[in-house]
């Protein structure tokens, strides 16, 4: 009889050890973790991090930004040392070719961090639960308004895909609405509440100015525009569809505006020329890039001037396989020239990578 007991009770004990392994797997359930509160402003946060943000902070200072990061409703991205320290290592390796000295947070010039920074703080309090669009959100810097993009996403955890923690997509896009123009960095954590905003930290391997912090503080200054200072008239071979007063017209190739353009659709060979009022000796002109497609981008044409005694085209520069490497780029060309011409002409022989044309700006400059 006792073993008959013991029998039941064995069988027993084995059906509920398969019943519950049988049973249908309920999914992953963890506990969402309360996020962090800091009782006081910003900027207070960022000072009660020493050895985090100290960098984030000289910026802050030495641009003035003290009062918004402490009054003004804010959503930060914040830089952690590592950040800043990556962007001076790349600065200063790049200085070090040509035998400059380094640069450093405190002798960086002011406008180059202040337009950087702004990028990383933008207006209004913006949690990760206020994008639920699959979109993500456009957003924009303080001061400026420069356009950032920010989206959701999930990191892949213990092998399921989209199975672990959520992190933001800080973007800048560059002032194009093309996504492969876009650079892209994560965040690290999230949603660090504080009185006037909210921070979200960056990763670790981000580099403090999306790429341009290099070329903002070695950039040189075009030379005198000359189309500006003697003023005259603009001409092209061809114009866009819609006309001489379309969005994406002439005009705007001679406007000094980088936001602006000209587009062509399979234009072949054509050109865009200047004529002063008087006889102007220029010895480099500037292209600018614009703001999407690289294919448009021309990469093959010829600088002519018109000689008024010959009454011919005088070859002044020609240049082939030539690439921009980012979206609003402008470049100086400088050829030998101490003749004076009252027109300049731009050939366009071929594109990048397509049959459309396009160009932000265009100038003819006179180098010192």
């Amino acid at each position: 009889m006792k073993n008959n007991k013991l029998e039941y009770w064995f069988l027993i004990l084995i059906s509920g050890i398969f019943f519950f392994s049988c049973s249908k797997d309920k999914g992953y359930y963890a506990k969402t973790p309360n996020e962090p509160i800091y009782k006081g402003n910003m900027y207070d946060y960022l000072k009660s991090k020493p050895g985090v943000y100290d960098s984030l902070i000289k910026v802050i200072d030495r641009i003035e930004l003290q009062g918004l990061m402490r009054d003004s409703s804010v959503t930060l991205f914040a830089l952690t040392n590592a950040n800043f320290q990556m962007a001076l290592q790349n600065l200063n390796n790049t200085l070090s070719l040509s035998d400059k000295s380094p640069q450093y947070l405190n002798s960086v010039k002011l406008t180059v961090l202040d337009s950087l920074l702004c990028q990383y703080i933008l207006r209004g309090s913006i949690p990760s639960d206020s994008i639920t669009n699959q979109d993500g959100k456009e957003a924009y810097g303080v001061r400026y308004g420069y356009p950032m993009h920010i989206d959701l996403a999930k990191q892949t955890s213990s092998g399921f895909i989209d199975g672990g923690p959520m992190t933001m997509n800080f973007s800048d896009t560059r002032k194009s609405v093309f996504k492969r123009n876009w650079i892209t960095t994560e965040t690290s954590s999230l949603n660090v509440k504080t009185d006037n905003g909210i921070v979200h930290v960056l990763a670790a391997d981000h580099v403090f100015g999306f790429n341009k912090f290099v070329s903002q503080v070695i950039y040189v200054p075009p030379p005198e525009n000359l189309f500006k200072t003697i003023g005259g008239t603009p001409n092209a071979s061809k114009e866009t569809s819609g006309g001489p007063n379309a969005v994406e017209a002439s005009k705007h190739v001679f406007d000094g505006d980088p936001e602006t353009k000209f587009f062509l659709s399979s234009p072949g060979q054509f050109y865009i020329e200047w004529e002063f009022p008087e006889l102007v000796a220029a010895n480099s002109y500037t292209l600018t890039s614009a703001n999407d497609l690289a294919d448009r981008d021309p990469t093959d044409w010829t600088l002519q001037g018109w000689n008024e005694e010959s009454e011919k085209w005088d070859l002044l520069d020609k240049l082939s396989d030539q690439e921009f490497e980012e979206r609003f780029q402008l470049k100086v060309f400088s050829f030998k020239n101490t003749k004076g011409y009252k027109t300049y002409r731009l050939n366009i022989a071929r594109m990048y990578g397509g049959n459309d044309f396009q160009l932000a700006d265009w100038t003819m400059n006179r180098s010192k």
